[in-house]
């Protein structure tokens, strides 16, 4: 112990030294004038450390707001990603704006915004890999007539509402700047989404994914994501690329999608399947991570969007691969955790329930409202009891497809970014967004409560009719 003290202070006293004989010697030297460059001291890396500072902060208080009323939410029979929502606007002006913008601003200020913007797309382009990631072609196949019928009716009927609605909406809540054709079909759209992973949660939730139902609802709903996304990938392509050429987006992306389809998902399958059996999952993790990030970079250039072709890698990675449960572990947390928080706080720095504040708005409010419950309830009641589901299963699979939530708020903020949707409407379709995706778990409780009610009455009334035919069969016995 003593040769160690006596080892580091001496060198402790030689380096002290040493530094103070370069420092001396390095005094009178002299270095070239700055040219085209900050000078010393202007103050530029005290301000990037105080806007990183803030950015961390802002990323810490959006954590554990979302993480808490996760929970809260969780023991109310909501999924997670509802609380999840639900902080992100409050930390807006919505709500703690309102209440306290010096509160608001001290949490959020304007400065992060950009770089919650960055954060928030990267976020969305890793969710929608994980969105294709979930999709399983051999579930597709197993009730395909069904699901496609349920689909569509839950694509076509909200879809030709929402361009209903557009007649009234386009003259109150857009700019004359905005082609009414563009409006009205992103519109449509926008009514048409489902959120497939919140439904696949909600199913979990209640031990319904491997009930017919539940496979039905999630095949119905993964054939909707994919029909409203190649939908709203042709509307992105029309307003990226207006004119003559706005054709041409379209064809280069519809072959992409074919050149993924028919020729890069059988080598991913036949690389996924061999790479997993000797490949550290680092190494997996960093070829699924360039894959999905050069798919999204050729969708961006085309002229559609990012988020399409980081779908698009995720869905034609197999579902069986053994990777693809590493691949999904590792990436989901991190988004879960942290990046899609920052999305939902993003929305809520864009979201201003402030604009409606005129019975106009409101008025505009119900109506998305009432298109948007009757659009999906409707269409897919219909077809699923054409399909010869039940009454009471054709109704709890209307309301699990009107479930929107995190891929609304997808679909919305790329509207808002394209200046298709004014921030009034954009505002009017977040509350939409939430109260369908709020809906969905009190309704399916109410019909079950309906179920056993009915299932109930219909008992009293078999074992009360039960003794009158004993009786009545006794008398007769007994009669002369």
């Amino acid at each position: 112990m003593l040769r160690t003290i006596v080892f580091y202070a001496l060198a402790l006293v030689l380096a002290g030294a040493g530094l103070a004989w370069i420092l001396h010697l390095g005094a009178p030297l002299q270095a070239p004038e700055p040219i085209g460059i900050e000078r010393f001291g202007s103050g530029q890396i005290a301000k990037d450390t105080h806007t990183l500072a803030r950015v961390l902060l802002a990323l810490a208080c959006i954590l554990v707001a979302s993480r808490i009323l996760g929970r809260i939410f969780l023991k109310f029979g909501q999924p997670r990603v509802v609380g999840e929502i639900a902080a992100g606007l409050l930390l807006g002006p919505s709500a703690l704006g309102a209440l306290s913008p010096a509160a608001m601003h001290w949490i959020l200020p304007q400065q992060v915004a950009p770089y919650l913007a960055l954060l928030s797309q990267v976020g969305v382009v890793l969710f929608m890999f994980l969105v294709g990631l979930e999709l399983d072609p051999a579930r597709l196949r197993s009730k395909v007539h069904s699901s496609i019928a349920v689909s569509h009716a839950s694509i076509v009927l909200p879809f030709v509402l929402g361009a209903v609605l557009a007649l009234y909406a386009y003259p109150r809540a857009s700019t004359s700047d905005v082609p009414f054709s563009i409006f009205a079909l992103f519109m449509g759209v926008s009514l048409s989404v489902t959120a497939f992973p919140v439904l696949a949660r909600i199913l979990n939730d209640r031990g319904m994914t491997h009930t017919p139902l539940g496979v039905l609802a999630l095949t119905s709903a993964a054939v909707d994501d994919v029909t409203a996304w190649c939908l709203l990938a042709l509307i992105v392509s029309l307003i990226r690329n207006q004119g003559e050429g706005a054709w041409i987006p379209a064809g280069l992306a519809v072959a992409y999608v074919l050149g993924m389809l028919l020729l890069v998902r059988p080598a991913v399958k036949w690389l996924a399947c061999r790479w997993s059996s000797y490949a550290e999952r680092q190494a997996t993790l960093a070829v699924a991570m360039a894959f999905l990030l050069v798919s999204a970079v050729i969708t961006e250039a085309i002229g559609i969007h990012a988020i399409f072709g980081a779908f698009l890698a995720g869905a034609v990675v197999p579902a069986e691969a053994p990777a693809v449960r590493a691949i999904r572990s590792r990436v989901e947390d991190l988004v879960l955790v942290l990046l899609l928080p920052a999305f939902f706080a993003f929305t809520g720095m864009r979201t201003e329930i402030g604009l409606l504040a005129d019975a106009e708005s409101w008025v505009l409010c119900g109506l998305v409202l009432l298109v948007a419950f009757a659009g999906k309830l409707g269409g897919s009641f219909a077809a699923a009891k054409l399909s010869g589901v039940p009454t009471a299963d054709a109704t709890r699979l209307g309301v699990l497809m009107n479930t929107r939530g995190l891929m609304e708020l997808v679909v919305l903020n790329l509207g808002l970014d394209l200046r298709v949707l004014s921030p009034r409407l954009f505002t009017v379709l977040v509350v939409m967004a939430i109260v369908t995706t709020f809906a969905t778990t009190p309704l399916l409780q109410l019909i079950d409560a309906l179920e056993r009610v009915r299932g109930g009455a219909n008992g009293r009334e078999e074992r009360a009719r039960a003794p009158r035919s004993h009786a009545t069969e006794s008398e007769s016995t007994l009669a002369p």
